[in-house]
Protein backbone atom coordinates (compact mmCIF):
# COMPACT_ATOMS: atom_id res chain seq x y z
CA UNK A 1 0.00 0.00 0.00
CA UNK A 2 1.35 3.17 -1.03
CA UNK A 3 0.68 6.98 0.00
CA UNK A 4 -0.99 9.59 -2.49
CA UNK A 5 -0.45 13.21 -1.05
CA UNK A 6 -3.20 15.26 -3.17
CA UNK A 7 -2.90 19.41 -2.74
CA UNK A 8 -6.08 21.14 -3.32
CA UNK A 9 -4.48 24.32 -4.63
CA UNK A 10 -7.28 26.68 -5.67
CA UNK A 11 -7.83 29.94 -4.09
CA UNK A 12 -11.78 31.34 -3.69
CA UNK A 13 -12.90 33.91 -5.65
CA UNK A 14 -15.76 34.98 -6.89
CA UNK A 15 -15.50 34.47 -10.41
CA UNK A 16 -13.75 31.07 -9.85
CA UNK A 17 -15.30 29.02 -6.75
CA UNK A 18 -13.20 26.02 -7.05
CA UNK A 19 -15.48 23.28 -8.28
CA UNK A 20 -13.91 22.18 -11.23
CA UNK A 21 -10.97 21.79 -8.90
CA UNK A 22 -12.63 20.28 -6.21
CA UNK A 23 -13.77 17.84 -8.75
CA UNK A 24 -10.62 16.55 -10.40
CA UNK A 25 -9.50 16.42 -6.51
CA UNK A 26 -12.43 13.73 -5.71
CA UNK A 27 -11.61 12.19 -8.83
CA UNK A 28 -8.09 11.46 -8.23
CA UNK A 29 -8.90 10.72 -4.58
CA UNK A 30 -11.51 8.13 -5.74
CA UNK A 31 -8.87 6.21 -8.60
CA UNK A 32 -5.93 6.22 -6.03
CA UNK A 33 -8.58 5.40 -2.79
CA UNK A 34 -10.35 2.76 -5.13
CA UNK A 35 -6.77 0.65 -5.32
CA UNK A 36 -6.64 0.86 -1.82
CA UNK A 37 -4.07 3.04 -1.30
CA UNK A 38 -3.98 6.15 1.47
CA UNK A 39 -4.87 9.10 0.03
CA UNK A 40 -4.44 12.22 2.26
CA UNK A 41 -5.91 16.24 0.97
CA UNK A 42 -5.09 19.41 1.68
CA UNK A 43 -6.91 22.60 0.68
CA UNK A 44 -4.50 25.08 0.63
CA UNK A 45 -7.42 28.04 1.12
CA UNK A 46 -8.04 26.61 4.41
CA UNK A 47 -6.41 27.17 7.80
CA UNK A 48 -3.35 23.90 7.72
CA UNK A 49 -0.84 22.92 10.23
CA UNK A 50 2.56 23.72 8.60
CA UNK A 51 4.29 20.51 10.75
CA UNK A 52 1.75 18.41 9.51
CA UNK A 53 2.16 19.56 5.86
CA UNK A 54 5.64 18.33 6.59
CA UNK A 55 4.53 15.18 7.75
CA UNK A 56 2.35 14.61 4.65
CA UNK A 57 5.01 14.78 2.00
CA UNK A 58 7.40 12.88 3.95
CA UNK A 59 4.56 10.22 4.36
CA UNK A 60 3.75 10.72 0.30
CA UNK A 61 5.07 8.36 -2.62
CA UNK A 62 3.16 10.08 -4.98
CA UNK A 63 1.93 14.12 -4.55
CA UNK A 64 -0.12 15.48 -7.06
CA UNK A 65 -0.60 19.25 -7.60
CA UNK A 66 -4.34 19.75 -8.58
CA UNK A 67 -4.22 23.41 -9.26
CA UNK A 68 -5.93 26.34 -11.50
CA UNK A 69 -3.35 28.53 -13.28
CA UNK A 70 -3.94 32.09 -12.05
CA UNK A 71 -1.85 35.09 -14.15
CA UNK A 72 0.41 32.58 -16.03
CA UNK A 73 1.43 31.20 -11.91
CA UNK A 74 -0.39 29.53 -9.49
CA UNK A 75 -2.76 31.19 -6.77
CA UNK A 76 -1.72 33.31 -3.79
CA UNK A 77 -3.04 30.63 -1.48
CA UNK A 78 -0.69 27.79 -2.88
CA UNK A 79 2.23 30.60 -3.52
CA UNK A 80 1.57 31.04 0.63
CA UNK A 81 1.56 27.26 1.25
CA UNK A 82 4.84 26.56 -0.59
CA UNK A 83 6.26 29.62 1.31
CA UNK A 84 4.95 28.40 4.82
CA UNK A 85 5.56 24.73 4.19
CA UNK A 86 8.77 24.84 1.96
CA UNK A 87 10.75 27.48 4.10
CA UNK A 88 10.09 25.29 7.32
CA UNK A 89 11.32 22.07 5.92
CA UNK A 90 14.32 23.66 4.89
CA UNK A 91 15.77 22.95 8.65
CA UNK A 92 16.03 19.27 7.43
CA UNK A 93 12.48 17.75 6.93
CA UNK A 94 12.25 18.73 3.01
CA UNK A 95 15.87 19.82 2.19
CA UNK A 96 19.10 20.29 3.97
CA UNK A 97 19.21 24.23 3.13
CA UNK A 98 19.83 25.12 -0.21
CA UNK A 99 22.58 22.92 -0.61
CA UNK A 100 25.89 25.10 -0.63
CA UNK A 101 28.29 24.13 1.99
CA UNK A 102 31.36 26.94 3.47
CA UNK A 103 33.58 24.74 1.24
CA UNK A 104 31.79 25.50 -1.91
CA UNK A 105 29.65 28.72 -1.27
CA UNK A 106 28.65 28.61 -4.91
CA UNK A 107 28.04 25.14 -6.20
CA UNK A 108 24.81 22.67 -6.01
CA UNK A 109 22.75 25.54 -5.40
CA UNK A 110 19.02 23.55 -4.36
CA UNK A 111 20.68 20.12 -4.28
CA UNK A 112 19.91 19.37 -1.42
CA UNK A 113 16.56 16.92 -1.53
CA UNK A 114 15.43 14.58 1.75
CA UNK A 115 12.52 12.95 -0.22
CA UNK A 116 11.95 10.71 -2.63
CA UNK A 117 9.18 10.14 -4.56
CA UNK A 118 6.83 11.12 -7.50
CA UNK A 119 4.93 14.24 -8.47
CA UNK A 120 2.48 15.27 -10.89
CA UNK A 121 0.48 18.73 -11.86
CA UNK A 122 -2.93 19.04 -12.87
CA UNK A 123 -3.75 22.18 -13.96
CA UNK A 124 -6.77 24.02 -15.42
CA UNK A 125 -6.73 27.15 -17.24
CA UNK A 126 -8.37 29.49 -19.68
CA UNK A 127 -6.00 28.95 -22.70
CA UNK A 128 -6.70 26.74 -25.43
CA UNK A 129 -4.68 23.75 -25.86
CA UNK A 130 -3.28 25.56 -29.16
CA UNK A 131 -2.02 28.40 -27.11
CA UNK A 132 0.79 26.65 -26.17
CA UNK A 133 3.73 24.93 -27.55
CA UNK A 134 3.48 27.49 -31.38
CA UNK A 135 5.81 30.56 -31.57
CA UNK A 136 2.81 31.95 -33.92
CA UNK A 137 1.02 32.24 -31.27
CA UNK A 138 2.49 35.67 -29.69
CA UNK A 139 1.22 35.84 -25.88
CA UNK A 140 3.05 32.66 -24.81
CA UNK A 141 5.54 32.80 -27.81
CA UNK A 142 6.06 28.97 -28.21
CA UNK A 143 6.27 28.25 -24.68
CA UNK A 144 4.57 24.66 -23.04
CA UNK A 145 2.77 24.19 -20.38
CA UNK A 146 5.76 22.94 -18.54
CA UNK A 147 7.90 25.86 -19.11
CA UNK A 148 5.51 28.38 -17.67
CA UNK A 149 5.25 26.35 -14.48
CA UNK A 150 8.88 25.63 -14.44
CA UNK A 151 9.02 27.61 -10.52
CA UNK A 152 6.29 25.05 -9.48
CA UNK A 153 8.79 22.25 -11.18
CA UNK A 154 12.07 23.63 -9.49
CA UNK A 155 9.77 23.73 -5.87
CA UNK A 156 9.23 20.34 -6.47
CA UNK A 157 13.22 19.37 -7.43
CA UNK A 158 14.11 21.08 -4.57
CA UNK A 159 12.52 18.18 -2.30
CA UNK A 160 13.16 15.65 -4.41
CA UNK A 161 10.19 14.51 -6.24
CA UNK A 162 10.97 13.70 -9.56
CA UNK A 163 8.16 14.67 -12.19
CA UNK A 164 4.95 12.23 -13.87
CA UNK A 165 4.00 13.87 -17.01
CA UNK A 166 1.48 17.01 -16.48
CA UNK A 167 -2.22 16.80 -17.58
CA UNK A 168 -4.21 20.56 -18.49
CA UNK A 169 -7.72 21.07 -18.81
CA UNK A 170 -7.64 24.04 -21.52
CA UNK A 171 -10.01 26.56 -22.10
CA UNK A 172 -12.12 25.79 -19.10
CA UNK A 173 -14.21 29.59 -18.80
CA UNK A 174 -15.10 30.12 -22.36
CA UNK A 175 -15.44 26.89 -23.99
CA UNK A 176 -15.81 23.87 -21.43
CA UNK A 177 -15.55 20.38 -22.08
CA UNK A 178 -15.61 19.07 -18.58
CA UNK A 179 -16.45 15.32 -19.54
CA UNK A 180 -13.96 15.01 -22.03
CA UNK A 181 -11.58 16.36 -19.57
CA UNK A 182 -12.86 13.93 -16.92
CA UNK A 183 -12.38 11.05 -19.40
CA UNK A 184 -8.41 12.29 -20.38
CA UNK A 185 -7.65 12.65 -16.88
CA UNK A 186 -8.59 8.97 -15.94
CA UNK A 187 -6.67 8.14 -18.34
CA UNK A 188 -3.78 9.72 -17.64
CA UNK A 189 -3.72 9.02 -14.52
CA UNK A 190 -3.95 5.08 -15.46
CA UNK A 191 -1.30 5.11 -17.57
CA UNK A 192 1.27 7.31 -15.50
CA UNK A 193 0.62 5.12 -12.25
CA UNK A 194 1.14 1.51 -12.67
CA UNK A 195 4.14 2.27 -10.41
CA UNK A 196 5.96 4.72 -8.06
CA UNK A 197 9.03 4.66 -6.56
CA UNK A 198 8.79 4.33 -2.62
CA UNK A 199 11.77 5.86 -0.32
CA UNK A 200 14.01 2.87 -0.56
CA UNK A 201 14.01 3.16 -4.37
CA UNK A 202 11.88 0.36 -5.58
CA UNK A 203 8.72 0.36 -7.18
CA UNK A 204 4.91 -0.23 -5.42
CA UNK A 205 2.26 -1.44 -7.76
CA UNK A 206 -0.64 1.07 -8.52
CA UNK A 207 -1.94 -2.11 -11.00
Amino acid sequence: MSNVFIINGHAHHPMSPGTLTDAFVQRARAFFAGQGHDVEVTEVAQPYDIDAEIEKLQRADVVLLQAPVNWMGVSWALKKYVDDVWTQGMMGELSGGDGRTAEAPTKNYGLAPRLTGTYMMSLTGNAPAEAFGDPAEEFFAGLSEDELMRPMHLNFKWIGLSPAPTFMAYDVLKNPDVENDFARFDAHLAEHFGAVPNVTGSARSFA
